[in-house]
């Protein structure tokens, strides 16, 4: 089980371009309220509350969330539920409507997160590590603590690690 650190610095090797994290705060959580929007049918029982897929899914994720890290996990948990409380709302609406606008956030959060890499000149992380598929709503949430200032320290130590935030120079950039 990698902590936190690790985890971070990992995605973030992948993730130093500012454009690219800058897509991300907007694909990641498209592609996460498209989960939760497809995932929000069907509903089933369970000690007499309705529960859906999105719901079992935001359960599992937050509790790998809270074991990495208290505080940061407890703000993407915060996060995620936002969005799941959305999606359900979203899916509520006609099987067209749950549809069009599940897939239609999934394929454009992913255009999104794929221009990003562009910028950056690397291939998204969860090739590399299918953790990265959790680790990238956790990199998001960070990223927005640590502008607000939260835990210097930490944000300190993952560019130690993994390098500065740039600009790349795509004139001049490698193929």
């Amino acid at each position: 089980m990698r902590n936190v650190l690790t985890l971070l610095s990992q995605y973030a090797e992948y993730h130093r371009d500012q454009r690219n994290i800058a897509t991300h705060f907007v694909g990641v959580p498209m592609i996460v309220f498209a989960v939760g929007v497809l995932l929000a049918r069907p509903e089933f029982q369970v000690l007499g509350r309705s529960l859906t897929p999105a719901w079992l899914l935001f359960g599992l994720s937050c509790a790998w969330y809270l074991t990495r890290h208290a505080v940061l996990g407890l703000a993407v948990c915060l996060s995620i539920g936002g969005l799941m409380l959305l999606a359900h709302q979203a899916a509520s609406g006609s099987t067209g409507v749950w549809l069009s606008t599940g897939l239609g956030f999934f394929v454009l959060g992913w255009m999104i997160q794929f221009l990003g890499h562009y910028y950056e000149g690397r291939k998204p992380a969860f090739i590399d590590d299918l953790a990265g598929l959790l680790v990238g709503p956790m990199f998001v949430v960070a990223e927005a603590l640590f502008a607000l200032g939260w835990n210097p320290g930490m944000l300190r130590e993952i560019e130690k690690r993994a390098g500065p935030t740039v600009l790349r120079d795509l004139a001049n950039a490698r193929p």
